[in-house]
C-alpha cells in the first residue's frame, strides 16, 4: 500500500534550510517519492502553526522510511536541524 510522508515545518534559518531542501529533493526523487504539496496555501485548524507543510507519496511505508534513513537524506537533514522546528510522520494510505 502507498504511504504519505507528512511534514509540518517552521523554518528559522532560510539559507540553511535551502541547502536541506536541495538535497532532500534529490533523496525523495531517488526513493520514488512524489511531492503532492510543498508550501502553498493552508488553513491551520489545530495544533502548532507550521507555515511550511509537505506531503509526499511513496510506494510504501517501507520505501518512505528507507528514504528517511538513506545516506543522502541524512546528509540533507544535517542542514535542517537547528534551522527549523519540524514534525514528520509516515502513514499508510487506504
Amino acid at each position: 500500500m502507498s504511504a504519505l510522508w507528512i511534514a509540518t515545518v517552521n523554518v528559522t534559518d532560510e539559507e540553511a534550510y535551502g541547502r536541506y531542501a536541495a538535497l532532500a529533493t534529490k533523496a525523495i526523487a531517488a526513493g520514488g517519492g512524489q511531492i503532492l504539496a510543498r508550501g502553498g496555501r493552508y488553513v491551520q485548524l489545530e495544533g502548532p502553526d507550521r507555515p511550511r507543510n509537505v506531503v509526499i507519496r511513496y510506494p510504501s511505508v517501507e520505501a518512505a522510511e528507507a528514504v528517511y534513513n538513506s545516506e543522502l537524506y541524512q546528509e540533507a537533514l544535517k542542514h535542517a536541524k537547528g534551522a527549523s522546528e519540524r514534525e514528520v510522520v509516515i502513514i499508510e494510505e487506504l
